[in-house]
């Protein structure tokens, strides 16, 4: 896997996402802590607010930068959205009131919903090979578990020698190191968007609505963030209330989910080689309802020991499940969709998977405190089945028309060019071809 950092340009790209991934982590965990200081009891509302205002963000924002994102330098359009995020790490130390937390917050996630969409478009141009890129998929994964590991226990650790206020400054210090190196990046120059989906804040969302894939793309991303949103939201809950167990042990059934999702991304590579894209991601989401089902057991069951072990399992194999369906999505969205759309797509899979998001941390939440925890994973699990079932539905064995394409590399007798019409590039052409088989030419 690690082949892959050979290549410069990615080696440095992937790089500053680390970096970035670090600085957010120390973010959340000083965001807080200036929380709890200016809101005291309240700053679990405070929070939640401002989780749902990350996710506003991303759903708004995202599709306005795809519709620009064409008409501007890819790498300043990334450069300029570290700056944006690294000005606003350093003013949030100097923050004494909640609205004023709320404005940077925004502000922070404009930017990250500029840069994630512009910087997952740009991979599939600089690894070009299928095997490449979904080395690159596997590696990303695997730092953003990674990240959710080692960004606490490093707060922890400086949180021992300085006050949380220093923190945002290591925040600033991972945007800004981001920014160098995406700088020092020669990134490839990106194909020209066509005239249907230049300059159109609809055009992503309307490409998914139309490839039938990606709508199956959009209900796993569903399926996904039913279970997330229950580890996400409830893990406290299930630890600290309904099993009676330490502090400590929130850590550890978080890192349960973390290892059950990097395990997957490891191994992820070898199995893309065996098997199709759809078998591993409807797999993945069929598998979720089935955790959900161990969950409602441990849920009702008020004693024994076996709860704990039972739980760090189902946390595991969520996390798991989510990586098989998250990890290869890139690979889809590289399949079905012509070049010079890919950042207009990126960034409606970054805004549609978000409103996702958006539904299920609320249910995930109100519906624990309000009806128990047991109702919110009836209604969370039922989403999942729904929506994997759904993209098993909307997710053919076989396509029958595959996306609309340019072939620039073949020669013009290449039997895949028959019926094709020459186009600016080469040659555009739809055909229909197995999803179980790998379609290589671009």
């Amino acid at each position: 896997m690690l082949f892959v950092l050979r290549n410069r340009v990615y080696r440095r790209l992937f790089t500053a996402q680390v970096v970035a991934l670090v600085g957010t982590g120390l973010a959340t965990v000083a965001l807080g802590l200036l929380a709890y200081d200016i809101a005291g009891a309240a700053a679990g509302s405070v929070l939640g607010t401002a989780l749902a205002i990350k996710m506003v963000a991303y759903v708004a924002i995202a599709p306005a930068i795809g519709a620009l994102a064409d008409r501007l330098p890819r790498r300043a359009l990334m450069v300029g959205a570290d700056a944006t995020r690294a000005a606003v790490a350093l003013l949030l130390p100097f923050v004494d009131q909640v609205w004023q937390v709320y404005v940077l917050i925004f502000l922070l996630q404009a930017a990250s919903a500029a840069f994630t969409p512009t910087f997952q478009a740009v991979i599939p141009d600089v690894l070009p090979a299928e095997r490449d890129y979904t080395q690159a998929l596997s590696l990303s994964r695997l730092a953003y578990d990674l990240e959710s590991l080692f960004s606490p226990a490093l707060a922890a650790a400086l949180l021992s020698l300085i006050t949380y206020n220093w923190l945002f400054l290591g925040t600033v210090f991972g945007f800004a190191a981001s920014a160098a190196l995406v700088i020092g990046a020669v990134l490839p120059k990106p194909a020209a968007p066509t005239a249907a989906h230049s300059g159109r804040a609809t055009a992503g969302t309307r490409l998914f609505l139309a490839v039938p894939q990606l709508r199956a793309l959009l209900a796993l991303d569903l399926a996904v963030a039913a279970a997330g949103a229950v580890v996400t939201v409830n893990t406290v809950v299930y630890v600290r209330d309904h099993l009676g167990r330490g502090v400590a042990d929130v850590s550890w059934a978080l890192g349960a989910y973390g290892a059950g999702s990097m395990t997957v991304a490891l191994l992820l590579p070898r199995v893309l080689n065996r098997a199709s894209d759809r078998a591993v991601m409807l797999r993945g989401a069929l598998l979720l309802p089935l955790v959900f089902g161990g969950l409602g057991v441990i849920t009702a069951a008020d004693s024994g020991s076996w709860r704990w072990p039972a739980l760090l399992t189902a946390w595991a194999l969520f996390g798991g499940a989510c990586s098989t369906v998250l990890t290869p999505a890139g690979r889809l969205l590289r399949r079905e969709v012509a070049p010079q759309e890919r950042t207009a797509a990126f960034a409606a899979q970054f805004s549609l998977s978000h409103s996702c998001w958006l539904l299920t941390y609320p249910l995930a939440g109100w519906l624990g405190a309000a009806a128990g925890l047991q109702s919110a994973v009836l209604v969370l699990g039922a989403i999942a089945l729904g929506a994997g079932l759904l993209a098993v539905r909307l997710w053919p064995s076989q396509e029958q028309a595959g996306a609309e394409h340019d072939h620039t590399d073949l020669p013009d007798d290449h039997p895949h060019l028959v019926g094709a019409t020459r186009a600016t590039s080469g040659w555009r052409h739809r055909h229909a071809h197995l999803t179980d088989t790998l379609h290589a030419h671009r």
